[in-house]
């Protein structure tokens, strides 16, 4: 049978969105984002407040203390300022990587995947402005050291100056939110055997925002709950027509033609034939 009469990946494949149109979307929802935040400043008695309520919330749901965290990553100078130096630079640089990646050499998921984060992102701005949360690096009932002023590196200034960031946002961690998702668009886009261990980024992210006093675990907790919530909600698209898809490994690009036939429908242009996870690894890291 001709190759053209078979039912090829580029008729059933999602196109890849437009660069342009992409770029400014991503754009537009980071500087919405980022105003939103702002927003939430000011609120400084309410956070305070709010942060003791966590606090006890976590005591009395016999969560572990954030101080045993951060013993794990105060046994030497280098290690804590590696821990401070993850966290100022590893967040947004590896959600964008992500997003590049499966832009180009998955664009069914790159559409998924946007649409998750920036569900997540939106609902984390609703909890921004209406539960402001000092980080336990603030809260003298925790013990805890501001790792980031006291060993550096530090993204944040004193909470009166630092005009560029709400340091008020803490619940949920989008830190770990991001992480957490991007392990899990790693995990259903490759088909590695390897690739489950994606899940060791949001697992280091998580030691690394609660050891270095930026986030409660119930910020993890809740940003896992609106990350479970968001994907229950928005699947894969398994076509252009729109038809969900199941959350599994890609296929291979090359399919046999018929029943028992050995030829091969061409593969969609801007579309994968190898595995590609030599070249995820250096793009994510």
């Amino acid at each position: 049978m001709n190759a053209r009469t078979e039912p090829s990946e580029a008729k059933t494949a999602i196109a890849r969105p437009p660069l342009v149109r992409e770029l400014l979307l991503v754009a537009g929802l980071f500087v919405v984002y980022k105003f939103g935040r702002q927003l939430a400043t000011g609120h400084t008695a309410e956070a305070f407040r709010n942060a003791d309520r966590v606090w006890d919330l976590e005591r009395a749901l016999r969560l572990p203390g954030e101080g045993s965290a951060q013993n794990l990553l105060l046994h030497g100078d280098t290690l804590i300022h590696l821990a401070n130096t993850y966290y100022a630079t590893v967040h947004f640089p590896a959600t964008v990587a992500f997003l590049v990646w499966l832009y180009l050499r998955r664009p069914t998921h790159y559409v998924w995947a946007r649409r998750v984060l920036a569900a997540v992102t939106a609902a984390a701005l609703l909890v921004h402005l209406t539960f402001p949360l000092a980080p336990p690096r603030m809260l003298a009932a925790t013990g805890l050291v501001d790792t980031g002023q006291v060993y550096g590196p530090s993204v944040y200034g004193s909470p009166q100056t630092d005009h560029l960031s709400n340091q008020f946002a803490a619940m949920p961690s989008l830190h770990f939110g991001w992480a957490l998702m991007v392990a899990i668009g790693l995990i259903v886009a490759t088909r590695s055997r390897w690739r489950l261990l994606w899940l060791l980024h949001p697992l280091l992210t998580l030691l690394v925002i609660v050891g270095t006093a930026n986030h409660y675990w119930l910020d993890a907790i809740v940003a896992t709950a609106m990350l479970g919530v968001a994907l229950a909600v928005i699947r894969p698209l398994a076509s252009s027509g729109g038809t969900p898809g199941s959350l599994r490994p890609p296929k291979r690009t090359a399919a046999t033609a018929g029943r028992g036939a050995g030829k091969l429908v061409p593969a969609a242009r801007g579309e994968a034939t190898v595995d590609d996870e030599s070249e995820l690894v250096g793009a994510v890291r």
